[in-house]
């Protein structure tokens, strides 16, 4: 999906981009809904809302700063995530924070430092560079809330219903900004759009049901390979440079999540 963002390059607006990605989502999951005799409307009204509304914010954050900044420093940006998750389980669910897990977010944030470092000494347009940033660790942020949703949804929704309220949010909030801003894809644009929504869904897919059936740091470590894929890509498809800081940076946040996963087996040991 990261690729397909960035191959269009900000040449169409975010808000046509999230409107694409939801209304080709939300065709595929109808018709696995209806072929599997699914209620697609599930039991848990009022939170799968709420998962639709945290998961359309954290896409536009996403989408807005793949277009601005490499893949790899948008991607690991993004993984600070599960800190996130910490704080907001402290914050919502009065959860007790172990000493490990404020080291941990202090070796993620020290990560996100020397991940963007590269860009305030290549970029320009250094107001650009820390609106980007900012958005991303946004987006980061709701991401986290969102996921704190899906698992508590896991346990009585199907995970074509929790999908399915995602583009059923991101449809109706993505319309008004297209109104006045509308711009038709032209040539391999189409191609990078329908690869948004198909690439999207499956990871929907794999991620919601990877929530159920793991324990959600089982399936965070699982889930950070994509930073190594974006890594991949943004070399071998856009010719972006991987610094020594980016590695480093890459690195801390990887341990950050080792960490916060790590603290999260020993509480559930003790219970």
């Amino acid at each position: 999906m990261t690729v397909c963002v960035k191959a269009i390059g900000g040449r169409i607006p975010i808000s046509e981009l999230v409107f694409a990605r939801a209304t080709i989502s939300i065709i595929i999951t109808r018709f696995y809904l209806y072929k599997n005799n699914i209620n697609p409307w599930g039991y848990q009204r009022r939170l799968l809302l709420i998962r639709g509304l945290l998961g359309t914010v954290a896409l536009f954050c996403i989408f807005k700063a793949l277009t601005i900044l490499p893949i790899a420093t948008a991607t690991v940006i993004q993984y600070i995530y599960p800190t996130f998750t910490v704080i907001c389980a402290y914050i919502i669910l009065k959860e007790f924070i172990l000493k490990r897990i404020v080291y941990s977010i202090i070796i993620g944030w020290i990560g996100i430092v020397l991940v963007t470092q590269p860009e305030f000494t290549s970029n320009n347009n250094i107001q650009e560079t820390i609106l980007a940033i900012i958005i991303a660790i946004f987006g980061a942020l709701m991401t986290s809330l969102a996921y704190i949703c899906v698992r508590k949804l896991s346990s009585k929704e199907h995970p074509l219903v929790i999908i399915y309220y995602f583009p059923l949010v991101s449809i109706p909030l993505s319309i008004p900004f297209i109104i006045n801003d509308f711009i038709l894809p032209s040539g391999t644009d189409w191609f990078w759009i329908i690869g948004i929504g198909i690439f999207t869904q499956i990871g929907q897919l794999c991620i919601t049901e990877g929530l159920r059936q793991l324990p959600a740091s089982q399936a965070t470590s699982l889930n950070y390979s994509q930073v190594i894929f974006a890594s991949i890509w943004g070399v071998l498809i856009f010719q972006e440079k991987i610094t020594s800081s980016i590695y480093l940076g890459g690195f801390c946040v990887l341990i950050s999540t080792i960490i916060s996963m790590s603290a999260s087996k020993t509480k559930q040991a003790k219970i």
